[in-house]
């Protein structure tokens, strides 16, 4: 699998609950009405990564975390050599989990292919999904200045308010599953999309497998991006 370098930044407007990925307050997006700002240029690209085809085309799940722009200069380059490292490394430890590096992020998709996946109206983590997330843990741990953003989703089966409950269930499954194994809670960030966002051709089996996923989004914190800022000046 090789990694997917994504430069082009797409302009999302989406429903937003502002939190900074410095703070530790998971996300509450049960109420669908809530509107928010437009994302900027590297949150809309990570983004893009993470709900497919049909941003700016509506859906009801709240984003719950505003993603900052690109670094820019040297920083950014250290930033970008260090993300590229730690793309690399989950490649090597889950080669079935699809690795895209967007800007100064990472985006890891897990459907029923790459080990980290959920039967019909189930959100509990089987052991084949434990064994996948005990490798992402350690590499986690590798590079500790990252922030986290994990985003539920399903398959259009069962009812919109059913499946965004489902999502929720699931992508805080694989929250907590992350908290209990060493992760600190100020990393994470919670979020998911029930059945807006699909992937995948919902019509058929193997489509509606793959759209009962989770995403995580890898984002420098703000120790790395100062530490990098520190480094290019010198």
């Amino acid at each position: 699998m090789k990694t997917i370098i994504n430069r082009i930044a797409i302009l999302v407007l989406a429903v937003v609950l502002s939190i900074g990925f410095t703070n530790c307050k998971a996300v509450q997006n049960a109420n669908n009405k809530q509107k928010g700002a437009v994302i900027g240029a590297t949150g809309g690209a990570i983004l893009g990564a993470i709900i497919g085809n049909n941003v700016g085309k509506g859906g009801n799940g709240e984003l719950g975390a505003v993603i900052g722009g690109v670094v820019g200069g040297t920083a950014g380059v250290i930033i970008g050599n260090q993300m590229d490292k730690q793309a690399q490394r989950i490649e090597e430890e889950i080669p079935g989990a699809e690795v895209e590096r967007v800007d100064d992020g990472i985006v890891v998709t897990f459907d029923e292919g790459s080990g980290v996946y959920f039967a019909t109206n189930m959100y509990n983590i089987n052991s084949a999904s434990e064994t996948t997330l005990n490798k992402l843990i350690g590499v986690f741990k590798e590079y500790p200045d990252t922030n986290l953003l994990v985003v539920g989703h399903t398959d259009s089966q069962g009812s919109e308010d059913y499946n965004m409950t489902l999502s929720k269930n699931r992508a805080y499954a694989v929250t907590n599953y992350l908290t209990s194994h060493g992760i600190s809670g100020s990393r994470l960030t919670t979020n998911w999309f029930g059945e807006t966002q699909p992937m995948y051709d919902n019509t058929t089996a193997e489509g509606r497998a793959k759209n009962r996923r989770v995403n995580i989004a890898i984002l420098p914190n703000e120790k790395m991006i100062e530490d990098a800022k520190k480094e290019a000046s010198n």
